[in-house]
């Protein structure tokens, strides 16, 4: 009896010890992807901060918040803004039917959009997006490999790396002077690793940056449709 306990045990240590080594994959049930663009500068934003803040939780949600730039003139520089998230930001305008970006604004797998200051607004937004169904991902330390799919678009593959904690910054300028603004999953680093033809096709990661969360995303070129997502 004890030989056949210590061989269930050894037998549960292995599948265990698998299952913690398995690289992160995406299934049918990729995460929806919840982009917030915001600014420590808007007066508007806290509300939108607040409401990403109690949808990052959910397992089924991938959510992420770009500080933007073009309020740093207002008397407070953003101090996770940067010009490549603007740029981000800007490319979706045109495809989503917007006269040009504005804060806050979510935007939802790359196809829909909302100001993201009305949680009911956003739930049913969430409740009717089409949900992601492309190329089947597998995220590993080192790299991410995207396996072939029925896509004949050319696509954007996407690195992106953000602080998983919440995060209060003080703002002593502009139009919150004096608050304290609370940001979670604040997105440190964006980088375009490629492209992916619709063909099998592995990307090399940098190194991991400490503290922070990495995802990958495959999505039509100039601010179009999310493909595929993955976290680990």
């Amino acid at each position: 009896m004890k030989h056949h306990s210590l061989t269930l045990g050894l037998v549960f240590l292995s599948l265990l010890t698998a299952a913690w080594a398995a690289p992160a994959v995406a299934d049918d049930r990729q995460p929806i992807v919840v982009e917030l663009f915001t600014s420590q500068g808007c007066s508007s934003c806290p509300p939108a901060n607040a409401n990403l803040i109690r949808i990052s939780g959910r397992k089924d949600i991938l959510a992420l918040s770009f500080s933007v730039t073009y309020w740093d003139y207002l008397g407070w520089k953003d101090t996770y803004g940067r010009a490549e998230f603007t740029q981000r930001q800007v490319a979706y305008e045109p495809a989503l039917h917007q006269p040009g970006p504005y804060t806050p604004q979510m935007v939802v797998n790359g196809t829909a959009t909302a100001v993201g200051n009305n949680l009911a607004e956003l739930e049913s937004l969430l409740g009717s997006v089409p949900l992601l169904h492309g190329p089947d991902l597998s995220l590993n330390p080192g790299a991410v490999e995207i396996a072939s799919g029925s896509q004949t678009v050319i696509a954007d593959v996407w690195l992106v790396r953000y602080d998983p904690r919440l995060q209060t910054v003080p703002v002593a300028r502009g139009e919150n002077s004096g608050a304290a603004l609370q940001h979670i999953h604040v997105v440190r680093r964006l980088e375009r690793l490629g492209i992916w033809d619709g063909h099998q096709a592995h990307f090399l990661l940098p190194a991991p940056d400490a503290g922070l969360k990495t995802a990958v995303l495959v999505q039509q070129q100039n601010g179009g449709h999310i493909l595929s997502a993955i976290t680990d």
